[in-house]
């Protein structure tokens, strides 16, 4: 579904990513894992078009994305849910919901897929005329997630969606990543908490000062020394 080859992306002088490669197949959850400023983000920032790589190439379901811009990226069936969940304060759970579904609001499946979110999240139901600024920390997190969502990806890109969540909010939020890739939906992860990203994940890459030195299936991952030592605190 996604092919990543050889990304480099530049701030200035600084070379951020230094030849990323990647890949998903359809119906994966895949997980990148790393410490802060290895390049995470900014992976997730190029395949989504917002950082233009300065070298390499970006591939969704074989089409090479090359010039096509980030609103276009997003109706050809990618969505981002970015690190800090960006939701419109000032705007209502329900006004947040439609802005994700904004280029498809003549699309007769909205609706549907209103329902799809609130299944996935009750309490943004509860929370529907509500406006996101008051939401608590784990609620807009849900309604980031669901606001990509209504763009109807088949491939979501999450980016550190346990950031800051008390432990069980992360258990449900964790548990509902694995729905979304039960009903179609491939899942790139990105995610500080090492040990939750391999558990629900099929595999991942390890990304250290942009670049690529480890992947494999998680269960080889979790038995890495290196890994442990570095990201899942076994010493």
């Amino acid at each position: 579904m996604l092919e990543v080859r050889q990304v480099h992306v530049h701030y200035g002088r600084i070379h951020a990513l230094k030849g990323v490669s990647l890949n998903l197949e359809r119906g994966e959850i895949v997980t990148l894992i790393g410490n802060n400023g290895a390049g995470k983000t900014t992976t997730l920032r190029a395949i989504v078009g917002l950082e233009p790589p300065s070298a390499g190439s970006v591939v969704f379901e074989g089409r090479d994305l090359s010039g096509i811009r980030t609103d276009s990226r997003i109706r050809l069936g990618m969505a981002l849910a970015p690190e800090g969940r960006r939701i419109f304060p000032n705007l209502t759970v329900l006004e947040n919901l439609e802005m994700g579904a904004y280029h498809r609001k003549k699309d007769q499946t909205v609706r549907r897929d209103f329902e799809r979110v609130f299944t996935l999240f009750p309490r943004l139901k509860e929370r529907r005329t509500q406006l996101g600024g008051t939401l608590s920390g784990g609620e807009q997190q849900m309604l980031a997630i669901g606001r990509a969502l209504m763009t109807q990806p088949r491939l979501l890109l999450l980016d550190e969606p346990s950031l800051g969540l008390a432990p069980m909010l992360v258990q449900q939020i964790f548990q509902t990543i694995k729905e979304i890739r039960q009903q179609g939906t491939t899942v790139l992860l990105v995610e500080q908490n090492a040990n939750m990203a391999l558990s629900v994940a099929d595999r991942g890459y390890v990304i250290e000062t942009g670049e690529i030195p480890l992947s494999g299936t998680c269960a080889s991952l979790l038995k890495n020394p290196s890994v442990q030592k570095a990201y899942l605190g076994v010493m």
